[in-house]
């Protein structure tokens, strides 16, 4: 009989015994193809958590860890006065202290920036992900651009996430992981992504940081529960917020698009021969286009019509 794995219960009510976990031996948290071991003596990392990470698969402390992380107090004075923080990976600390106000958003900052520079037995690459009816988008973009926006829309709006930040790509076959963590949204977005799903479950919003005004949004259930489950791109799109433009898809060359998406990925020169032909699959096997949006239903109504258009 096969056991199942253990699944983290977790709630705002429910940050205590993760606080427990997270000050012993640590969490041992299943995020797409990574185990993560996660301490931390924060009881907000404890909060963010509980609120953001339900659902997600628990790895036994026996399990081999991809990542040793810990988000803790800066000892001495600077953990009290204007009280900071640090991420460290593996014991070290690849990053200077941080606002303790910013622990969660430091805690996810830190395992993207993991995985783009350690994770290179995958092909890694700078987009968001999503997937319906069994056709993933890749939709590749530098801050600003509106991807995480629209990646937020379209999973409260049907689609299943993969990730608001990082394409994790076999490649051996060009299959797509789910990382299907907690995403990011900034100023503006907050608010419109919570007018869009009223439902959505937001971590508190934390102010003035050095992007703003950010707030972690919950993957969406369903999306957790399937994160076992690869797929296959079948679209290319760059996404670009413009104010006040109408939702529009313009087709893009398939060579503008591998270069796009090669300006966009982390280590595909670290692969050779074999990352420069995997992109080319993808891309020869992709619908490529410019995306412009401004509003977010309109957005989402355009890509449901191209997914409903296309060939299963």
């Amino acid at each position: 009989m096969a056991i199942e794995a253990p699944i983290l219960r977790a709630g705002r009510a429910d940050a205590a015994p993760i606080a427990g976990r997270l000050r012993g031996g640590g969490l041992f948290l299943r995020t797409g193809p990574f185990v993560v071991k996660l301490r931390s003596d924060l009881p907000e990392i404890a909060a963010s958590v509980a609120t953001l990470y339900g659902g997600h698969i628990l790895a036994a402390p026996t399990d081999f860890a991809d990542f040793h992380v810990c988000v803790r107090t800066v000892a001495g004075p600077r953990g009290y006065i204007k009280p900071q923080i640090v991420f460290e990976l593996d014991g070290e600390q690849p990053f200077e202290p941080f606002p303790r106000r910013e622990a969660p958003a430091v805690l996810e900052w830190g395992l993207n920036w993991a995985i783009s520079t350690y994770a290179n037995h995958y092909l890694l690459i700078h987009a968001a992900c999503v997937e319906k009816d069994g056709r993933a988008a890749i939709m590749p973009g530098e801050p600003g651009k509106g991807k995480s926006t629209l990646c937020a829309a379209l999973v409260h709006r049907g689609w299943r996430l993969f990730s608001d930040e990082l394409a994790v790509i076999d490649v051996a076959d060009g299959t797509i992981f789910p990382l299907c963590r907690p995403m990011s949204l900034k100023n503006r977005s907050i608010a419109t992504i919570r007018d869009l799903a009223p439902d959505a479950v937001f971590a508190p919003t934390i102010a003035d940081t050095r992007k703003g005004t950010l707030a972690l949004l919950r993957a969406p259930p369903d999306s957790v529960r399937r994160m076992g489950e690869r797929a296959t791109a079948r679209y290319i799109l760059f996404p670009r917020f413009v104010e006040g433009a109408a939702a529009g898809i313009t087709e893009r060359s398939r060579g503008s698009s591998l270069i796009g998406l090669a300006e966009n990925a982390f280590n595909y020169q670290l692969h050779g021969r074999r990352g420069f032909d995997r992109l080319g699959d993808i891309v020869g096997a992709c619908r490529c286009a410019d995306f412009t949006y401004s509003d977010l239903s309109l957005a989402v109504a355009t890509l449901r019509d191209l997914w409903d258009g296309a060939p299963g």
